[in-house]
């Protein structure tokens, strides 16, 4: 080869890498800091009784210096179906994940592949739980199914499984940081960073034992709700705190889902937690439980105490660990923020925090989530990207998770393909509502789990329609004068134009995103 060509190769060599470099530079790293089950209500920035109590103030940092979006929503709000939704941009029925014990169809596209194949170095670490390893991802380091809190096998790319001693939200920021530290620097990132806090069975890192054992947790209005002026279905629930919050007093109560409220029975070894710990974190654990668990079983023994005590017990002892449990992750939220702050990446690095579905806490007596009632459908939605979102944004406007993924790729100057059915995002992070959507689809699909019903609705700024086919009622719902949707004013003639409006318009979302038809009665 001539001097010349290899001058010529040489320089073409440098431009590529310049090239590289530039497209790194112009084009932001996405960080999606995701967690498990996350109220907003347990998220001091949204505001509430909790907000004092309880404060998030690494995960608030973004809402200060970012936004904070009022009216966020799930499609689906259960665990898979929700990071299907967001991997793909589409309703549950178009990406074929419509509820847990799916297999997630890694063939389709998703927004990773396009990130990856755009040129971003790309990565997942923590909980995933579609069934399927991740594609579109140059790493990826998963929990298996829901994982385990304390040292939890992580699933690696070579297909071995790898236990690690320590805390499950401590370990996933670990190797978060581990991998921004040996990332592709010529490349922006798109890092997904997911954690398996603060789902079920709630247990909180030992250091913050106690965390909230002298603050008096406020109780919600509906703790005791009587489930009347509504579905008939609401009654025959099954996500108590009081009949299904289990308290493991009684020793026939499953293996698996003993420890809800860490009093375990004779056979404690079976508790999911307290199985899995070292000699030494077990010893922690007995010192904070095992006072508080006395007393109460001696009072409980001598009949000190009548129902309503019992349940207002356990309320106070799922929310004290809950909210312990949500310390972690918003350390987590400051140690990764921290990261990009000392190494120069805060000011081109769009930071996101979200949840994949609210939860209830308390709220109708309820502990879980499944239902479109607000607790449940909406879902925290936190972002900062400086010099394009004014600090302390509040938009109002109706988003969902669909739109996460054309919002990514329009943010990497990426084209959206047209079976994605969100939309970008960056209009109402440039403070442009113009021609923005003004209702949503809900479609819950899960087959009786804890004996929540299939069920499908709309939302809109000021009402909410809920049909449930297999007992063919409708509830409605007036949002500004029953914010807590304690009573269907289906039936209630003032809401006829209402109703036809919603109905009409639940028909027409329905056909816009081609919505299987409903199941039928049986």
């Amino acid at each position: 080869m001539s001097m010349y060509r290899v001058t010529l190769l040489l320089v073409a060599l440098v431009a590529s890498g310049l090239t590289q470099q530039l497209a790194a530079a112009e084009r932001p790293n996405i960080l999606f800091l995701f967690s498990d089950d996350h109220a907003i209500k347990a998220i001091s920035a949204y505001g509430g009784p909790l907000a004092d109590v309880a404060p998030t103030p690494n995960i608030d940092s973004l809402a200060r210096d970012g936004a904070v979006f009022q009216n966020s929503f799930c499609a689906n709000s259960i665990c898979g179906p929700s990071r299907a939704t967001i991997l793909t941009g589409k309703h549950s029925h178009k990406n074929g994940f419509m509820r847990n014990g799916n297999k997630f169809d890694p063939a389709q596209w998703t927004v990773a592949k396009a990130l990856q194949k755009g040129g971003y170095n790309t990565a997942v670490i923590g909980k995933w739980h579609l069934n399927s390893n991740p594609v579109g991802f140059d790493h990826w380091e998963i929990l298996p199914g829901q994982g385990n809190y304390y040292n939890p096998v992580f699933l690696q790319m070579d297909g071995s499984r790898k236990r690690f001693e320590g805390y499950a939200t401590d370990l996933t920021t670990d190797k978060a940081v581990d991998w921004l530290e040996q990332r592709d620097e010529s490349k922006p990132f798109f890092l997904m960073c997911q954690h398996k806090a603060p789902h079920r069975t709630f247990s909180p890192a030992l250091r913050h034992l106690g965390a909230f054992d002298d603050v008096e947790i406020p109780e919600p209005d509906t703790l005791f709700d009587n489930y009347a002026n509504r579905s008939s279905t609401l009654a025959r629930n099954e996500m108590e705190i009081d009949r299904h919050f289990d308290w493991a007093y009684d020793a026939k109560i499953r293996k698996d889902q003993r420890g809800d409220v860490k009093l375990p029975p004779p056979d404690r070894y079976g508790t999911p937690e307290y199985g899995r710990m070292t000699p030494e974190q077990r010893e922690v654990w007995d010192a904070h439980f095992e006072p508080h668990n006395q007393k109460f079983l001696a009072d409980f023994e001598a009949g000190k105490l009548s129902h309503r005590d019992v349940v207002r017990w356990k309320y106070r002892r799922y929310m004290r660990n809950y909210l312990s449990t949500v310390k972690a992750v918003d350390e987590s939220v400051g140690r990764m923020l921290k990261y990009l702050d000392d190494n120069g990446l805060a000011e081109n690095t769009i930071v996101i925090y979200s949840s994949d579905q609210g939860f209830f806490l308390g709220e109708h007596g309820w502990y879980d989530k499944r239902w479109m009632f607000e607790e449940s459908f909406r879902m925290p939605f936190l972002v900062r990207w400086p010099g394009v979102i004014a600090p302390g944004s509040k938009p109002t406007e109706l988003i969902q998770n669909i739109d996460y993924a054309p919002t990514f790729l329009d943010a990497a100057g990426l084209d959206t393909p047209d079976e994605v059915q969100g939309r970008s995002l960056l209009p109402l992070f440039k403070g442009d509502a113009e021609d923005w959507r003004e209702s949503l689809y809900y479609a819950y699909y899960e087959l009786g789990e804890h004996a929540v019903p299939q069920h499908f609705g709309v939302r809109t700024q000021n009402h909410k329609l809920i049909y449930f086919p297999l007992t063919d009622e409708w509830n409605l719902f007036d949002l500004q004068r029953d914010p807590d949707e304690l009573q269907s004013v289906h039936a209630d003639p003032e809401y006829t134009v209402a109703r036809q409006r919603l109905v009409a318009e639940f028909n027409r979302l329905r056909e816009q995103f081609d919505a299987p038809p409903f199941p039928k009665r049986k």
